[in-house]
């Protein structure tokens, strides 16, 4: 069977031979697969006139619904990629990690959309104000790139490895040409078939090949990005090309890294995390057969138990069923290819020179429904280093399979010097329930790791363990993990984002942003905004209300009613030596009168009190002063209908600004409302 590349919206087959994919477990053929000929710069143009623009075109939350249909719709195609994972060497249990934990992100960054407003762009932080007078303004608008993200896959997952990526550059709104691992396309191509056939992504969002992908970087500019995950050798090939330097492409790389767990002192044979530590080392060094870029590659532990480490292991290990991932009770499969198996033993050979291995035999085991020979099958291997800081290998080489070295440390000093000795690791862990341990381990060694687990009994039964990176936390790692940072939640949206200061009269800044910035103009409302639905209200739209006198007595009752009778606001006696003057007004009690001086009692559209975002009082009110409010429409964010029954709705942003008799603001804040959709038999306010 020939693999076809989907090219500017079209499934091409390869040219000539291609290269063969092989079964991992029994060694047949599968299919073959190239990428021979391909015009790469007519894909990127492809992907900028067609793909870009309808994305761009599309809203932050209409991008996330887009993947929120993608997602119900591969769920329910799931299952028929589990016989085809199975062929990768990956058990039920890895399979459910790339195939159900790939569509679970698609889910995660959907839901995410939640995080963004229902716009094409975003507006970044806060406002800065550049001038006296404050009519002269700057801020940062956030846009989608007008390029396309190449995204270059591993082979141990080949679905997760492009839906963690696809999720949060389709949420931002680029397109993408998906170029996986040649050696297991077979299973992406299988799943893309079924993406392109459902037609939710608009034309030119997705292109794939199955091949090499030699050249695929030639055409790259400026406006283009580029993922890469695999080894740190080719990462920096690749991260050196001529058309990433020249164009100051962002190249984004997580690469495979030799990750550290860390034993503490106190957690001695037979405590429970101790027990945890062994638990972890045996799930994580036979999870997809070792083959992730997390995997533990280095387990520290106190030099007093090295032993007492090294003997609970070898059973541990021993229990895992090895061989066809379709035989009842494999709990462990094999590596992706045979060329992986010998890669994996030249890299054994390198650890040999500091290491001794003392569990494993990698030429002498057993697989249970298979012919060891024929598939790509290698055992758990534990090596032990007693004298690490000499024997430099266990922290250089990495062996991309089920290999894992052991090693002692004297201090916790030590620990973090072994640990920060990998150069740059995506993760670490350290098992302990002393909190002192911890902090100190994290402060000290989170330089060199992009993610830091600490694990404990509490954590263990809701922990996802070492090797698990998660949707909206970053998966990276700094030095020889790449510098690169995938997923992230909101983070990693904004690397496909073009982050643009821009600079104003706060006037033309709202304009811009859609959102109103404080000195822009305000649009005096010809009728209470509080009678308004959401769509005839407007961003500056403003209601000045009528004032306020504060007394005396608002304070005393003010402060019997909330119980808040600190001094400042009973104790006229007690303020020498502070700021204030005399009784000052609470400042809630502040908020509270401008909410009565600005709502509007009448049943309307606005439902209910929805939160509130921020709030400062910034001078204080005292009895005799006067206040009155300017509420202002700040921003509005649509809601989606959670059903049928659900009441059309969105959110609204309201500026209070409350200023006293000298029109000096005394409390600012941003409140929310949730209000009503106009119902089309309802006529608009007037």
């Amino acid at each position: 069977m020939k693999l076809h590349n989907y090219v500017r919206g079209e499934w091409v087959p390869h040219e000539g031979d291609g290269l063969p994919q092989y079964d991992a477990v029994t060694g047949e053929l599968i299919a073959t697969c190239g990428s021979e000929g391909l015009d790469y710069a007519a894909m990127m143009d492809y992907a900028r006139r067609t793909g870009g623009p309808a994305l761009r075109r599309m809203t932050f939350q209409q991008r996330g619904l887009m993947l929120k249909k993608l997602a119900l719709h591969l769920y329910g195609l799931r299952k028929k990629y589990y016989p085809l994972s199975y062929r990768t060497g990956a058990t039920k249990g890895d399979s459910w990690i790339d195939i159900d934990g790939g569509i679970g992100t698609l889910f995660a960054y959907a839901s995410l959309r939640r995080k963004f407003p229902d716009k094409p762009y975003y507006v970044d932080g806060e406002a800065v104000s550049l001038s006296k007078e404050g009519t002269f303004i700057g801020h940062h608008i956030m846009v989608p790139k007008h390029g396309v993200v190449i995204h270059i896959n591993a082979f141990n997952f080949p679905i997760w490895g492009m839906l963690e990526k696809l999720s949060v550059n389709l949420l931002a709104g680029m397109p993408a040409i998906v170029k996986p691992s040649e050696v297991t396309s077979y299973l992406t191509e299988a799943m893309v078939r079924d993406i392109v056939a459902s037609k939710i992504l608009p034309e030119g969002a997705l292109q794939l090949v199955c091949g090499t992908g030699v050249g695929i970087l030639e055409p790259v500019t400026s406006q283009d990005v580029v993922t890469f995950t695999g080894s740190a050798s080719t990462g920096r090939m690749l991260k050196t090309q001529p058309g990433i330097i020249e164009n100051s492409v962002p190249f984004n790389m997580e690469a495979a890294s030799p990750n550290a767990a860390v034993l503490a002192e106190e957690a001695g044979t037979g405590t429970p995390t101790f027990d945890l530590v062994i638990r972890e080392v045996q799930r994580d060094m036979t999870a997809q057969d070792g083959q992730q870029c997390n995997a533990l590659r280095r387990l520290l532990v106190p030099a007093t138990i090295r032993d007492n480490v090294q003997i609970p292991l070898a059973p541990r290990l021993g229990q895992t069923t090895h061989g066809h991932p379709q035989e009842e009770g494999v709990r462990m499969g094999a590596l992706a290819s045979r060329a992986q198996v010998e890669e994996v033993k030249r890299r054994i050979e390198e650890l040999r020179h500091s290491s001794t291995l003392v569990y494993g035999k990698p030429d002498d085991f057993e697989v249970i429904g298979a012919d060891r020979n024929k598939g790509a099958f290698l055992p758990p291997l534990v090596f032990r280093n007693d004298d690490p800081f000499r024997g430099q290998e266990s922290h250089t080489v990495e062996a991309f399979g089920p290999v894992s070295t052991l090693m002692p440390y004297r201090d916790l000093e030590e620990a973090i010097q072994l640990a920060n000795m990998g150069k740059g690791s995506l993760v670490s862990t350290v098992a302990t329930a002393d909190p002192g341990f911890a902090r100190t381990y994290v402060m000290e060694s989170a330089p060199y790791h992009g993610r830091i687990l600490i694990l404990n009994e509490e954590s263990a039964p809701e922990s996802t363990g070492h090797g698990s990176p998660m949707p909206l936390l970053t998966h990276g790692g700094p030095g020889r993990a790449g510098g690169g940072e995938e997923m992230g939640g909101v983070r990693g949206v904004k690397h496909y984002l073009q982050r643009t200061a821009i600079q104003g009269h706060p006037s033309m800044i709202t304009a811009v942003t859609d959102v109103y910035q404080v000195g822009g103009e305000r649009r005096e409302a010809d009728t209470h905004p509080f009678r308004k639905h959401f769509e005839e209200l407007e961003v500056g739209e403003t209601v000045t209300t009528h004032k306020h006198t504060v007394t005396e007595a608002d304070i005393a009752n003010f402060a019997n009613v909330s119980g808040d009778n600190f001094y400042a606001h009973m104790d006229a006696t007690s303020l020498e030596g502070t700021i204030f003057e005399q009784r000052v007004a609470h400042g809630y009690f502040v908020l509270s009168k401008a909410a009565g001086l600005f709502v509007d009692p009448k049943k309307g559209p606005v439902l209910l009190n929805y939160g509130l975002e921020e709030c400062r009082f910034t001078k204080p009110v005292y009895p005799g002063m006067t206040i009155g409010v300017k509420l202002t429409v700040k921003e509005k964010v649509n809601q989606e209908k959670k059903d049928e029954d659900d009441i059309a709705k969105g959110i609204v942003k309201w500026l209070v600004d409350v200023y006293d008799e000298t029109g000096e603001t005394v409390a600012i804040a941003t409140i929310l409302t949730m209000v009503k959709k106009r119902d089309q038999s309802e006529k608009p306010a007037v």
